[in-house]
């Protein structure tokens, strides 16, 4: 039995090194084999426009995903950052036009992301709901009250320049692509650098554990989903002020998923406790040169969805999980 434990133990060493790679970089192994078959099969694929395009496309979805990351971590779970997105929108535009102040409508729509990451993290941490549970209702009534406020339909911006927060570029670089990454780099220094990125990891590894360890798991809880909130307030700010104006109805319509399918697509565990922030902004990347290919391809919108769908299925079969 010794010498059988030895052999599968050797065995096991020397295939511990492509096995670990695969486990740690699949999603970036994935990214570079779309990106390789997009830049054959179309030699626009590669002008530097297109790719600025594509960053700036995925920007929006791209910071949800960043917040999604961090509640899925933990081991919960926010269906309602699609319709948070449209009433922080909503909020934000109501609150510039009576006061003509960009700061009061930037604020606002921080404020109203913030505050309902908030009540979703009491409703989990004091209330004792299942994130599903508790998102779902909150999806449900952002979305009521955004229609409520704009009469079911756009509201646009009286205030012109509040368009230049994402029209604006940096040299080359649009402003909600540098929003985008700079918030990639901060919260991967919040989730592996500090003591609060470690709470979330134990959290989603095993709460009862993280509890026992006298850690004040409600309080990282109701952090975890009012960053997330607040996060969304960000790209609310990002869609609208493109627009200058937002949808109470489309706006954020399946942004969950989107957001969801980029998470674990980079890596991250459903249950919580394993993945990156470094995946996620690969899964994004990956649904968005996915998207711009098809495009590209003139591929029938509605089979866009159907090419999506077997990709993300194919990468996470494909990703290997403990």
């Amino acid at each position: 039995m010794a010498n059988i434990k030895t052999n599968e133990n050797q065995t096991s060493s020397k295939g511990i090194n492509f096995g670990w790679i695969w486990s740690e970089y699949s999603v970036i192994i994935a990214f570079i084999i779309i990106f390789a078959a997009a830049t054959i099969m179309n030699d626009r694929f590669l002008y530097f426009e297109n790719q600025m395009n594509i960053l700036m496309q995925v920007s929006t979805i791209g910071v949800i995903s960043l917040g999604m990351t961090v509640v899925m971590l933990s081991g919960g779970i926010d269906l309602s950052v699609g319709s948070v997105l449209a009433m922080a929108g909503v909020f934000s535009i109501l609150s510039l036009n009576a006061s003509e102040s960009i700061l009061i409508g930037v604020m606002t729509a921080l404020a109203v992301g913030a505050l309902a990451g908030l009540i979703n993290g009491l409703l989990v941490a004091k209330g004792r709901i299942a994130s599903f549970i508790a998102t779902l209702g909150m999806m449900a009534g952002a979305r009521s009250i955004a229609l409520y406020y704009s009469d079911g339909g756009s509201i646009a911006s009286e205030v012109s320049s509040f368009m230049y927060i994402s029209n604006s570029a940096l040299g080359p670089v649009d402003t909600p692509i540098i929003i985008f990454l700079g918030l990639t780099l901060i919260i991967y220094i919040l989730m592996q650098k500090t003591r609060f990125g470690r709470y979330v990891y134990s959290l989603g590894s095993n709460e009862k554990a993280t509890l026992f360890s006298a850690i004040r798991v409600d309080r990282i809880k109701i952090g975890v989903y009012t960053l997330c909130g607040f996060l969304v307030g960000i790209a609310a700010l990002i869609e609208t002020s493109r627009l200058n104006s937002i949808s109470s109805s489309s706006s954020g319509n399946l942004y969950e998923l989107d957001a969801i399918a980029a998470v674990i697509i980079g890596g991250t565990r459903m249950t919580g406790g394993k993945g990156k922030v470094i995946g996620t902004f690969f899964g994004v990347l990956l649904l968005g040169v996915l998207n711009n290919m098809m495009n590209l391809m003139n591929i029938s919108p509605h089979l866009q969805g159907l090419v999506k769908g077997l990709i993300i299925v194919i990468a996470v079969l494909f990703q290997k999980r403990d």
